[in-house]
């Protein structure tokens, strides 16, 4: 597929075969398989799976598993997105109990929840999340809980019922630098994001956010989304609270990975971005003010979502 639009966002470069630092180990062993079952027993929706992630093996073997919520069917159709889109089927209100009663037979360490755009609800399809986020932390107290979220197109008090349930963490993912947006997110906004991010930091909660290289941008793009993100997203004229010194900084963590086009019909990738590129990724991002940087070809925003979860609470404590 080649994309020419006024932005110029995306180009299209035939890649060449895929780099040996992108090959991931083949999923499998006994405790890939006990999540793979308890996954199928309990029909639950994974990204894992809707979006071919190439990390599976290795998260599902740790015990660490990203659900899908609200459905497996997408409003919105993202040029990067392995995940179905059209309308929605008739939404399922028990979801949220048989999510959390589902998830406390799974024994896992963490979990990642996440969701469809549902741009066909008035809330956006918050109070379930708002329901979902608080019966799971009630089933599974020993669990910690991250939830990747739509920008519930701006509605501030849709985004709201999600921070008072109180997840361990709130992510809500950039994906690309300010220039490719119309491309990448055609129905999402840049300056959008960077404000649910600053709303997530204002009432104290863990903001969380992830981008995809080689997918059109320029390396200073990256740089320059670094800066945006310290700069939009803290909050220091807000009221500060001593029980929580974080209230009111940037956003806490930021993934890079490589980006995987899904399909032929999904955006083209523009280059394989080599390890040592990440590397400077994740040193600008920290020098920049980010407390947690995760970089590298095969990250994605869920891969190690634990070990990221485990990094930022040990931050925030010291």
């Amino acid at each position: 597929m080649v994309l020419n639009n006024q932005n110029d966002a995306v180009h299209h470069i035939v890649p060449k075969r895929k780099p040996d630092w992108l090959r991931a180990k083949m999923p499998g062993g006994p405790a890939f398989k006990s999540t793979q079952a308890n996954v199928r027993t309990h029909a639950l929706h994974t990204v894992c799976e809707e979006a071919a992630c190439p990390n599976i093996g290795e998260c599902w073997a740790r015990g660490v598993a990203t659900i899908m919520i609200l459905g497996d069917t997408c409003t919105r159709a993202c040029g990067f997105c392995n995940v179905k889109t059209g309308k929605p089927p008739v939404t399922d209100r028990d979801e949220p109990r048989r999510v959390a009663e589902s998830l406390r037979g799974l024994g896992l360490k963490h979990v990642v929840i996440t969701s469809v755009d549902r741009d066909d609800l008035p809330d956006g399809g918050a109070s379930i999340w708002a329901e979902t986020i608080i019966r799971v932390r009630d089933a599974c107290p020993d669990m910690s809980l991250e939830v990747l979220i739509g920008d519930f197109k701006g509605d501030e008090a849709a985004l709201q019922m999600v921070i008072d349930a109180k997840p361990t963490i709130i992510a809500h993912n950039l994906e690309t630098v300010k220039r490719c947006h119309p491309a990448v997110r055609p129905s999402a906004r840049y300056e959008r994001t960077m404000e649910l991010l600053r709303r997530v930091k204002a009432n104290g909660a863990i903001a969380k956010t992830g981008i995809m290289v080689g997918i059109g941008e320029k390396k200073h793009e990256v740089f320059d989304l670094f800066e945006d993100l310290v700069r939009l997203t803290s909050d220091h004229d807000g009221p500060r609270d001593p029980r929580n010194p974080s209230r009111g900084d940037p956003c806490d963590i930021i993934t890079i990975g490589q980006y995987l086009q899904p399909t032929r019909n999904h955006l083209p990738i523009d280059r394989w971005v080599h390890p040592d590129e990440f590397a400077e990724y994740e040193a600008a991002g920290k020098a920049a003010g980010i407390k947690t940087v995760f970089s590298g070809p095969l990250v994605r925003s869920s891969y190690l979502a634990d070990k990221q979860a485990e990094d930022i609470l040990a931050v925030l404590r010291n």
